[in-house]
């Protein structure tokens, strides 16, 4: 930066620095007037309740006195006595809010005396009604006594809550005074603000120029890096594809050999031992006889073997008997391997060699990771045949697991997302501890041309 421009930026951290204690200042003392305002109104407007509550005890009371003297009934002394506990607490109040105004204080001294006469007068009728007195308390009633007492009791009030709202609006004339000298100093502040963004906007738009041009390049890089990445993803995920068919490839070429080659080799050993046994016959001892019966048996045991190794590598049934009864076959050996319930639902779909492949694989490998990890007692298989897609779904009754937690590769999860969504599809897992595992998949019937 040039030395020139210091001077410049020290200038604007000055004005702002003085702006800033400015405006502090103005906010502290406005804050202070306006608090000490507030408390004043929030005073007198509780005085003023306090006396219009004082007001309403003593109608309460006249009123529920009336009440009982007309009619005798005592329900109408609840309110009346209620009224009574209320206003001593009431007149008690009043008096610490006006110990430090004589006026006023003896104001409430006068309102305090007039509504004990007005009592004392309602006491004096409600005794005489109880104790059946009925010309005397009726006197009472028809005099006007007691009008004049509650005349005096509303004066006197009224002078006292008409002092209230005087004290009310002066704070309420401090607060818009405090609020003028508020928008004053804001207003001077915000020169002092605007002329100091002024001096700093010059100084700093020659390195926002500069930063935006670096902000720039920035995003081209960023850019060209992403555009990177998704290239290579997608020359990753083709190359995964091209490994998966090849892998595919290999075991249906394995498959065929161990069939062609091994399976004639097990069979042609199997032909000659079961000629030896029938040249032999009687004579050949019994030791002979055993050796040959056990040769036969591990002949039979490799057969098996060969078959089963074969159907793992490349299911014979898939391309004779099609995915659904492959699937039958697939879920009963698997439940009489690993002694578990297991339910089928199965429907006929119309899939290509390719995606049916996928179908089997993906319930051949929850099948296993079932077998492995889950401990369940029961597994259910269904396979939905739908207008544009077929839905697979595998489900158990095992431990489960938290799927947040599993790494990518855990259990197979990546191998079968990958061959499920290289087939257009879309693969979707649901498991929790203690509530078994979900593996469903959704199959396109026509497979996107990118994914072939």
């Amino acid at each position: 930066m040039p030395s020139r421009t210091l001077p410049r930026i020290a200038i604007s951290l000055v004005l702002a620095l003085v702006a800033a204690t400015f405006l502090i200042g103005i906010n502290e003392t406005g804050y202070n007037q306006s608090a000490s305002a507030l408390n004043d109104i929030a005073e007198a407007s509780k005085t003023r309740a306090s006396l219009n509550r004082v007001l309403q005890h003593v109608l309460d009371a006249e009123t529920g006195s009336r009440g009982y003297l007309l009619t005798g009934d005592p329900r109408y002394l609840e309110p009346y006595n209620a009224a009574l506990a209320q206003l001593t607490e009431q007149l008690d109040a009043l008096r610490l809010v006006y110990t430090n105004n004589a006026d006023e204080y003896a104001t409430l001294a006068q309102l305090s005396r007039n509504v004990q006469r007005k009592l004392a007068e309602m006491d004096l009728s409600v005794r005489m009604r109880k104790q059946g007195n009925e010309d005397a308390w009726k006197f009472v009633l028809m005099t006007d006594v007691g009008k004049e007492h509650m005349d005096a009791i509303r004066e006197q009030a009224a002078k006292l809550i008409e002092s209230s709202t005087a004290r009310m609006d002066v704070s309420q004339r401090q607060v818009r005074r405090t609020l003028m000298l508020s928008r004053l100093g804001i207003g001077g502040v915000t020169v002092l603000g605007l002329l100091a963004f002024y001096l700093y906007l010059r100084q700093t738009t020659k390195l926002k120029l500069a930063g935006d041009r670096q902000q720039e390049a920035l995003e081209r890089e960023r850019d060209l890096l992403e555009r990177q990445v998704r290239e290579r993803t997608a020359s990753l995920a083709q190359l995964a594809t091209h490994l998966q068919n090849v892998r595919e490839e290999e075991r249906g070429h394995l498959a065929r050999e161990l069939h062609d080659e091994l399976g004639a080799l097990l069979t042609a050993a199997k032909l000659d031992v079961a000629r030896l046994k029938s040249r032999l016959g009687p004579q050949a001892g019994p030791e002979i006889a055993e050796r040959l019966q056990h040769l036969t048996g591990a002949l039979n045991s490799g057969i098996a073997l060969k078959r089963r190794i074969i159907e793992d590598l490349r299911p014979s049934s898939l391309s004779n008997l099609g995915l659904t009864a492959s699937l039958e076959i697939l879920a009963r050996e698997f439940s009489d391997r690993a002694a578990l319930e297991v339910t089928c639902e199965l429907e006929p779909v119309d899939l290509d060699e390719g995606q049916q492949l996928t179908v089997y694989r993906l319930v051949q490998e929850s099948l296993t990771n079932v077998g492995k990890y889950a401990e369940a007692a029961q597994v259910e298989i269904s396979v939905r045949d739908y207008d544009s897609f077929v839905e697979v779904d595998i489900k158990d009754n095992g431990k489960g697991f938290d799927v947040s937690q599993i790494r990518p590769s855990t259990h197979g999860i990546a191998g079968m997302r990958h061959r499920v969504e290289a087939a257009g599809g879309k693969l979707m897992v649901t498991s929790a501890p203690g509530k078994g595992t979900r593996i469903a998949a959704v199959m396109p019937k026509v497979a996107a041309a990118a994914c072939a």
